[in-house]
Protein backbone atom coordinates (compact mmCIF):
# COMPACT_ATOMS: atom_id res chain seq x y z
CA UNK A 1 0.00 0.00 0.00
CA UNK A 2 3.25 2.12 0.36
CA UNK A 3 4.45 1.70 -2.43
CA UNK A 4 0.86 2.61 -4.26
CA UNK A 5 0.15 5.59 -2.51
CA UNK A 6 3.43 6.75 -3.27
CA UNK A 7 2.62 6.10 -7.19
CA UNK A 8 -0.74 7.67 -6.92
CA UNK A 9 1.25 11.11 -4.86
CA UNK A 10 3.35 11.92 -7.77
CA UNK A 11 0.07 10.88 -9.94
CA UNK A 12 -1.58 14.08 -8.62
CA UNK A 13 0.87 16.95 -9.64
CA UNK A 14 1.67 14.87 -13.13
CA UNK A 15 -2.20 14.44 -13.87
CA UNK A 16 -2.21 18.73 -12.90
CA UNK A 17 0.94 19.43 -15.20
CA UNK A 18 -0.50 16.73 -18.27
CA UNK A 19 -4.25 18.66 -17.94
CA UNK A 20 -2.71 21.72 -18.07
CA UNK A 21 -1.88 20.69 -22.27
CA UNK A 22 -3.72 19.72 -24.97
CA UNK A 23 -5.08 16.56 -23.25
CA UNK A 24 -8.66 17.03 -21.79
CA UNK A 25 -9.33 14.97 -18.48
CA UNK A 26 -11.76 12.47 -20.37
CA UNK A 27 -9.28 11.81 -22.73
CA UNK A 28 -6.28 11.58 -20.24
CA UNK A 29 -8.80 9.00 -18.46
CA UNK A 30 -8.93 6.80 -21.63
CA UNK A 31 -5.51 6.60 -22.00
CA UNK A 32 -4.84 5.89 -18.54
CA UNK A 33 -7.62 3.32 -18.43
CA UNK A 34 -6.85 1.37 -22.32
CA UNK A 35 -3.37 1.53 -21.82
CA UNK A 36 -3.72 -0.05 -18.32
CA UNK A 37 -6.02 -3.09 -19.50
CA UNK A 38 -2.92 -3.67 -21.99
CA UNK A 39 -0.46 -3.86 -19.89
CA UNK A 40 -2.35 -6.16 -17.58
CA UNK A 41 -3.19 -8.29 -20.71
CA UNK A 42 0.58 -8.34 -21.89
CA UNK A 43 1.39 -9.31 -18.16
CA UNK A 44 -1.13 -11.89 -18.04
CA UNK A 45 0.46 -14.02 -20.50
CA UNK A 46 3.64 -14.58 -18.46
CA UNK A 47 1.96 -15.78 -15.07
CA UNK A 48 -0.64 -18.80 -14.46
CA UNK A 49 -3.88 -18.09 -16.13
CA UNK A 50 -6.59 -18.44 -13.43
CA UNK A 51 -10.34 -19.45 -14.37
CA UNK A 52 -12.79 -16.76 -13.49
CA UNK A 53 -16.52 -17.61 -12.59
CA UNK A 54 -19.31 -15.96 -14.27
CA UNK A 55 -20.70 -14.71 -11.08
CA UNK A 56 -17.64 -13.07 -10.31
CA UNK A 57 -17.13 -11.21 -13.54
CA UNK A 58 -20.15 -9.74 -12.99
CA UNK A 59 -19.01 -8.56 -9.02
CA UNK A 60 -15.69 -7.62 -10.81
CA UNK A 61 -17.26 -5.66 -13.27
CA UNK A 62 -18.67 -3.49 -9.98
CA UNK A 63 -15.68 -3.64 -8.61
CA UNK A 64 -14.59 -1.86 -11.62
CA UNK A 65 -17.11 0.84 -12.04
CA UNK A 66 -16.66 2.16 -8.02
CA UNK A 67 -12.73 1.40 -8.18
CA UNK A 68 -11.58 2.39 -11.56
CA UNK A 69 -14.18 4.28 -13.77
CA UNK A 70 -16.05 6.51 -11.13
CA UNK A 71 -12.52 6.88 -9.26
CA UNK A 72 -10.21 7.67 -12.00
CA UNK A 73 -12.86 9.80 -14.27
CA UNK A 74 -14.09 11.67 -11.69
CA UNK A 75 -11.05 12.64 -9.68
CA UNK A 76 -9.30 13.49 -13.22
CA UNK A 77 -12.67 16.22 -14.17
CA UNK A 78 -12.31 17.67 -10.59
CA UNK A 79 -8.71 18.02 -10.87
CA UNK A 80 -9.55 20.02 -13.77
CA UNK A 81 -11.85 22.18 -11.97
CA UNK A 82 -10.76 22.60 -8.78
CA UNK A 83 -7.18 23.12 -7.10
CA UNK A 84 -4.74 20.62 -6.01
CA UNK A 85 -4.78 21.37 -2.45
CA UNK A 86 -8.65 21.17 -2.32
CA UNK A 87 -8.22 17.90 -4.01
CA UNK A 88 -6.15 16.92 -1.41
CA UNK A 89 -7.83 18.07 1.53
CA UNK A 90 -10.91 16.16 0.39
CA UNK A 91 -8.81 13.20 -0.31
CA UNK A 92 -8.37 13.11 3.63
CA UNK A 93 -11.87 11.72 4.15
CA UNK A 94 -11.11 8.62 3.00
CA UNK A 95 -10.06 6.82 5.73
CA UNK A 96 -12.98 8.02 7.77
CA UNK A 97 -15.62 7.02 5.35
CA UNK A 98 -14.16 3.87 5.08
CA UNK A 99 -14.16 3.44 8.63
CA UNK A 100 -18.00 4.18 8.97
CA UNK A 101 -18.70 2.39 6.38
CA UNK A 102 -16.52 -0.94 7.48
CA UNK A 103 -18.17 -0.42 10.55
CA UNK A 104 -22.39 -0.76 8.74
CA UNK A 105 -21.01 -3.25 6.73
CA UNK A 106 -18.62 -5.38 7.51
CA UNK A 107 -19.01 -4.77 11.48
CA UNK A 108 -15.58 -3.81 12.22
CA UNK A 109 -14.96 -2.22 15.65
CA UNK A 110 -14.21 1.48 15.88
CA UNK A 111 -12.11 1.44 18.30
CA UNK A 112 -10.43 4.23 20.78
CA UNK A 113 -7.14 3.31 18.92
CA UNK A 114 -8.19 3.45 15.23
CA UNK A 115 -10.56 6.41 15.70
CA UNK A 116 -7.05 8.19 17.43
CA UNK A 117 -4.76 6.60 14.55
CA UNK A 118 -7.53 7.81 11.68
CA UNK A 119 -7.72 11.54 13.07
CA UNK A 120 -3.93 11.79 14.13
CA UNK A 121 -3.58 11.14 10.12
CA UNK A 122 -5.88 13.55 8.99
CA UNK A 123 -4.02 16.41 11.39
CA UNK A 124 -0.84 15.83 10.03
CA UNK A 125 -2.11 15.13 6.50
CA UNK A 126 -3.49 18.95 6.33
CA UNK A 127 -0.81 19.91 8.07
CA UNK A 128 1.05 19.55 5.45
CA UNK A 129 -1.59 20.45 3.11
CA UNK A 130 -2.37 23.91 4.22
CA UNK A 131 1.68 24.67 4.44
CA UNK A 132 1.62 24.10 0.65
CA UNK A 133 -1.43 26.08 -0.15
CA UNK A 134 0.53 29.23 -1.28
CA UNK A 135 1.41 26.93 -4.58
CA UNK A 136 -1.87 26.13 -5.27
CA UNK A 137 -5.16 28.44 -6.63
CA UNK A 138 -8.96 28.45 -5.61
CA UNK A 139 -10.85 25.80 -6.73
CA UNK A 140 -14.25 25.21 -7.46
CA UNK A 141 -17.86 23.69 -6.00
CA UNK A 142 -17.95 21.06 -8.99
CA UNK A 143 -14.53 19.97 -8.95
CA UNK A 144 -14.66 19.63 -4.88
CA UNK A 145 -17.83 17.63 -5.31
CA UNK A 146 -16.53 15.49 -8.34
CA UNK A 147 -13.68 14.47 -6.03
CA UNK A 148 -16.01 13.65 -3.29
CA UNK A 149 -17.51 11.46 -5.53
CA UNK A 150 -14.42 9.80 -6.34
CA UNK A 151 -13.51 8.91 -2.70
CA UNK A 152 -16.46 7.71 -1.92
CA UNK A 153 -16.65 5.69 -4.82
CA UNK A 154 -13.30 4.25 -3.63
CA UNK A 155 -14.15 3.38 -0.07
CA UNK A 156 -17.21 1.45 -1.34
CA UNK A 157 -14.71 -0.63 -3.71
CA UNK A 158 -12.21 -1.02 -0.35
CA UNK A 159 -15.37 -2.55 1.98
CA UNK A 160 -17.09 -4.17 -0.29
CA UNK A 161 -14.78 -5.99 -2.91
CA UNK A 162 -12.08 -7.40 -0.87
CA UNK A 163 -13.49 -10.91 -0.70
CA UNK A 164 -11.76 -10.67 -5.03
CA UNK A 165 -9.08 -10.15 -4.16
CA UNK A 166 -8.65 -12.54 -1.68
CA UNK A 167 -9.87 -15.15 -4.50
CA UNK A 168 -7.84 -13.95 -7.65
CA UNK A 169 -3.98 -12.70 -8.02
CA UNK A 170 -4.05 -8.96 -8.48
CA UNK A 171 -3.24 -9.64 -12.49
CA UNK A 172 -6.49 -11.54 -13.08
CA UNK A 173 -8.02 -9.13 -11.45
CA UNK A 174 -7.11 -5.75 -12.39
CA UNK A 175 -6.93 -7.44 -15.77
CA UNK A 176 -10.34 -7.59 -15.97
CA UNK A 177 -11.56 -4.76 -14.27
CA UNK A 178 -9.84 -2.31 -16.42
CA UNK A 179 -10.79 -4.46 -19.35
CA UNK A 180 -14.60 -4.03 -18.23
CA UNK A 181 -13.50 0.21 -17.11
CA UNK A 182 -12.28 0.19 -21.05
CA UNK A 183 -15.18 -1.16 -22.23
CA UNK A 184 -17.47 1.41 -20.44
CA UNK A 185 -16.00 5.06 -21.21
CA UNK A 186 -15.50 4.08 -25.06
CA UNK A 187 -18.57 5.14 -25.99
CA UNK A 188 -18.59 8.53 -23.64
CA UNK A 189 -15.43 9.59 -25.27
CA UNK A 190 -15.50 8.26 -29.31
CA UNK A 191 -16.46 11.56 -30.22
CA UNK A 192 -13.82 13.86 -28.78
CA UNK A 193 -11.16 10.94 -29.62
CA UNK A 194 -12.54 11.69 -33.41
CA UNK A 195 -12.58 15.48 -32.79
CA UNK A 196 -8.99 15.56 -31.63
CA UNK A 197 -6.06 16.76 -33.59
CA UNK A 198 -3.77 13.81 -32.06
CA UNK A 199 -0.83 15.81 -34.51
CA UNK A 200 -0.65 18.58 -32.46
CA UNK A 201 0.24 17.14 -29.19
CA UNK A 202 3.66 17.48 -28.19
CA UNK A 203 6.10 14.89 -27.75
CA UNK A 204 6.51 15.69 -24.03
CA UNK A 205 2.75 15.43 -23.49
CA UNK A 206 3.11 11.70 -24.64
CA UNK A 207 5.79 11.41 -22.08
CA UNK A 208 4.03 12.54 -19.39
CA UNK A 209 1.46 10.60 -20.59
CA UNK A 210 3.06 6.99 -20.78
CA UNK A 211 4.50 7.76 -17.14
CA UNK A 212 1.11 8.31 -15.99
CA UNK A 213 -0.35 5.06 -16.94
CA UNK A 214 2.88 3.15 -15.90
CA UNK A 215 3.62 4.33 -12.45
CA UNK A 216 0.08 6.12 -10.66
CA UNK A 217 -2.00 3.33 -12.80
CA UNK A 218 -0.10 -0.24 -13.52
CA UNK A 219 2.35 -0.42 -10.89
CA UNK A 220 -0.20 1.30 -7.94
CA UNK A 221 -3.12 -1.31 -8.66
CA UNK A 222 -0.93 -3.79 -9.11
CA UNK A 223 0.30 -3.28 -5.52
CA UNK A 224 -3.29 -2.02 -4.57
CA UNK A 225 -4.95 -6.06 -4.14
CA UNK A 226 -1.84 -7.10 -2.25
CA UNK A 227 -2.75 -4.25 0.27
CA UNK A 228 -6.17 -5.15 0.09
CA UNK A 229 -5.65 -9.06 0.90
CA UNK A 230 -3.41 -8.39 3.43
CA UNK A 231 -5.14 -5.40 5.32
CA UNK A 232 -8.52 -4.06 6.71
CA UNK A 233 -10.39 -1.89 4.60
CA UNK A 234 -9.61 0.92 7.29
CA UNK A 235 -6.23 0.03 7.32
CA UNK A 236 -5.91 0.01 3.82
CA UNK A 237 -7.42 3.55 3.33
CA UNK A 238 -5.36 4.96 6.09
CA UNK A 239 -1.89 4.65 3.44
CA UNK A 240 -3.84 7.62 1.75
CA UNK A 241 -2.71 9.90 4.01
CA UNK A 242 0.97 9.22 2.14
CA UNK A 243 0.39 10.85 -0.71
CA UNK A 244 0.46 14.37 0.52
CA UNK A 245 3.57 13.97 2.42
CA UNK A 246 5.33 12.41 -1.26
CA UNK A 247 3.47 15.56 -3.11
CA UNK A 248 5.21 17.97 -0.42
CA UNK A 249 8.64 15.84 -1.18
CA UNK A 250 7.96 16.23 -4.78
CA UNK A 251 7.68 19.92 -4.58
CA UNK A 252 10.72 19.95 -2.18
CA UNK A 253 12.82 18.41 -5.17
CA UNK A 254 11.24 20.48 -7.61
CA UNK A 255 12.47 23.70 -5.70
CA UNK A 256 8.98 24.68 -4.89
CA UNK A 257 9.22 24.27 -1.86
CA UNK A 258 11.20 23.89 1.13
CA UNK A 259 10.89 21.31 3.72
CA UNK A 260 9.81 23.05 7.09
CA UNK A 261 9.84 21.77 10.78
CA UNK A 262 5.64 21.60 10.79
CA UNK A 263 6.57 19.37 7.65
CA UNK A 264 8.51 16.79 9.86
CA UNK A 265 5.76 17.18 12.66
CA UNK A 266 3.01 16.09 9.97
CA UNK A 267 4.98 13.15 8.76
CA UNK A 268 5.64 11.90 12.02
CA UNK A 269 1.80 11.88 12.81
CA UNK A 270 0.66 10.53 9.97
CA UNK A 271 3.18 7.55 10.32
CA UNK A 272 1.71 7.61 14.19
CA UNK A 273 -1.88 7.15 12.74
CA UNK A 274 -1.22 4.67 10.11
CA UNK A 275 1.08 2.63 12.84
CA UNK A 276 -2.44 3.20 15.41
CA UNK A 277 -4.52 1.89 12.77
CA UNK A 278 -3.00 -1.21 12.11
CA UNK A 279 -2.75 -1.87 15.50
CA UNK A 280 -6.18 -1.81 16.51
CA UNK A 281 -8.11 -4.65 17.22
CA UNK A 282 -10.57 -5.92 13.74
CA UNK A 283 -13.53 -7.64 14.71
CA UNK A 284 -11.71 -11.43 14.29
CA UNK A 285 -9.78 -10.18 16.97
CA UNK A 286 -12.28 -9.03 19.46
CA UNK A 287 -14.18 -12.34 18.59
CA UNK A 288 -11.30 -14.29 19.29
CA UNK A 289 -10.50 -12.82 23.03
CA UNK A 290 -14.50 -13.65 23.33
CA UNK A 291 -13.75 -17.27 22.94
CA UNK A 292 -10.81 -17.16 25.09
CA UNK A 293 -12.34 -15.62 27.87
CA UNK A 294 -15.09 -17.90 27.50
CA UNK A 295 -13.10 -20.40 26.95
CA UNK A 296 -11.21 -19.48 30.20
CA UNK A 297 -14.31 -19.16 32.62
CA UNK A 298 -15.30 -22.41 31.35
Amino acid sequence: MLGAEIMWGVGAPLGKVILAGSVTPLLLTDCRIIGTAALFWIFSFFVKSEPVSPKDLLSIFFASCLGILFNQGMFLFGLSHTSPINASIITTCLPIVTMVMAAIFLREPVTKLKVGGVFLGAIGALILIVSGTAAGGAGSMLGDVMVVVAQLSFSCYLVFFKRLTAKYSPVTLMKWMFTYASICIVPFSYGEWMATDWTSVPAAEWWMVAAFVLGPTFISYLLLPVGQKNLRPTVTSMYNYVQPIVASAVAVWAGMDSFTAGKAVAIVLVFAGVFFVSKSKSRVDMQREARAQKHRRL
